[in-house]
């Protein structure tokens, strides 16, 4: 019987197979050695990777990356490992400029997408309803608190317009 944990175990592997693929091809583009990355797999929220540069590590969405396995080390962790690539070579550049993106397009032959499709829903957690003049916005518990503590202003980016707290929790 293959439990939780082996079938985890089993995905961080392939996880470190995609990043030392991603590696090996830009060795050989830029003639030089990368080191590995370090990995963990707490990262909270919606967001399905996150690349900490100084620190040569990349923080996956363990929840996230077993809900969408084959797509996520697909793309995910090149996306992440690019990031990487890029501080390494290019040094501090706009996160998805054209460095990233040439990294991502022409050497891992991968769309430069900025954000992942995933469905979100067992990642989401509370939100709190927020509108504009144009729709309707979910804000997590973080942002809601910083608007109701600190006075913070969030502006949609459709119509420009400030939101506003709806006192609906969904």
């Amino acid at each position: 019987m293959i439990n939780d944990q082996t079938v985890f175990r089993h995905v961080k592997m392939q996880v470190q197979r995609r990043i030392k693929y991603c590696l090996v091809l830009a060795e050989h583009f830029f003639k030089r050695k990368f080191p590995i990355p370090t990995i963990c797999y707490d990262l909270k929220g919606v967001k399905a990777g996150v690349a900490y540069l100084q620190l040569n590590s990349i923080k996956f969405n363990r929840t996230l990356l077993l809900e969408n396995t084959e797509n996520f080390i697909l793309q995910v962790v090149p996306h992440e490992v690019a990031h990487l690539i890029v501080f390494h070579v290019f040094g501090d550049v706009k996160p998805h400029g054209k460095e990233w993106q040439s990294v991502m397009t022409e050497l891992f032959q991968l769309n430069a997408d900025t954000c992942h499709q995933f469905n979100v829903d067992n990642v989401l957690g509370k939100t709190f309803k927020y509108c504009c003049e144009c729709q309707i916005h979910h804000l997590t518990t973080r942002r809601h608190n910083r608007i109701q503590r600190d006075n913070a202003v969030y502006i949609c980016r459709k119509c420009h317009s400030k939101l506003v707290f709806s006192n609906e929790v969904d």
